[in-house]
């Protein structure tokens, strides 16, 4: 059963996966990072690169519709932004840089609409545990609310391209044959066409847990292992069956694609494979929580692990 909703990518997608990169900037390293990423995939895709800094005035003047302090603030912020371009690139191959105001996530996900930005870039520091329920992740709400693919430099993203130098030669998209997971794949399969990248496509099952109620309680523990193995070899074939369906026919990829089913979580699953594969790129699709501030607090998360502790960067599309 292919995934619901993907539609194959025509000859003419191939190689332009993007054409308006937006990047979101608070100016520290991450977002430095972030930047230097965009400017390399945007020349790849003869993408045009904005630039994209949310003030956040102070709360005592939150209740006021225009805070005396804003206009300094913006002021500010906007002799900012055009410093930390011109430190980093030449300021013609940034098409545009704005300021604006407002909770990050929203005011963001604002200017994608408004510029018509169909892919955002940001950095993250990658909180974790209790760091990240108490500060939260402005980086995962947006990659829940952003009504665009979103490309996260989590802080060991540079490892790829340090080892491996620039671009995409190998990418994982990772699957749970949900929703995102459909709106992801056309992505994932554009940047392969356009870097004549090797694609994995990999699906991890969760691993079966001993006291499964499909286990009977007075059978041998053999008995048990055997019966297992068995789902997990169903499960598997299963998988790669519905991997394989998820293609076109014609895929036009360089290199034939590689199928993987693990048993494993996911996040560790995904690291894995990023590992044993030497990955550049991760793409999967991310839910649309019911409340992204929420979701984007919660220690632990799949997406999360994934972004923070991934040595590339890591795509998603919410679906």
């Amino acid at each position: 059963m292919a995934i619901a909703g993907l539609t194959p990518l025509k000859a003419t997608d191939k190689g332009k996966a993007f054409r308006h990169i937006l990047v979101a900037t608070d100016f520290s390293e991450a977002s430095r990072r972030a930047l230097i990423d965009a400017l390399v995939l945007a020349a790849e895709n003869h993408a045009q690169v904005s630039l994209v800094h949310v003030v956040q005035h102070d709360r005592q003047y939150a209740a006021l519709e225009n805070p005396p302090e804003l206009d300094l603030e913006r002021i500010y912020a906007e002799q900012r932004i055009k410093q930390f371009v011109n430190d980093l690139a030449p300021e013609q191959k940034v098409a545009t840089t704005l300021v604006t105001h407002g909770p990050v996530a929203a005011a963001v996900a604002g200017v994608i609409e408004e510029q018509a930005a169909d892919l955002l870039v940001i950095g993250t520091r990658g909180r974790s545990g209790l760091q990240k329920l108490a500060l939260g992740s402005v980086a995962e709400e947006l990659l829940r609310v952003a009504p665009c693919p979103v490309m996260t430099i989590g802080p060991r993203a540079d490892i790829a391209a340090i080892t491996r130098g620039p671009g995409f030669h190998t990418i994982l998209f990772a699957t749970d044959f949900g929703k995102g997971s459909a709106k992801a794949l056309p992505f994932a399969l554009a940047l392969a066409q356009g870097q004549q990248s090797k694609l994995i496509m990999l699906h991890m099952i969760p691993p079966m847990p001993a006291t499964s109620s499909s286990l009977s309680a007075y059978a041998p523990a053999s008995a048990a292992a055997d019966e297992v193995e068995e789902w997990e070899g169903t499960a598997r074939m299963r998988a790669i069956k519905e991997l394989r369906e998820c293609l076109p026919t014609e895929t036009g990829l360089a290199q034939a694609p590689e199928f993987v089913v693990g048993t494993d979580f996911l996040a560790e699953g995904i690291l894995t494979a990023v590992s044993q594969f030497k990955v550049d790129l991760i793409v999967m699709g991310a839910y649309r929580a019911a409340s992204p501030w929420m979701a984007a607090h919660i220690p632990w998360a799949a997406v999360h692990e994934v972004v923070r502790n991934a040595t590339c960067p890591v795509l998603t599309v919410a679906g």
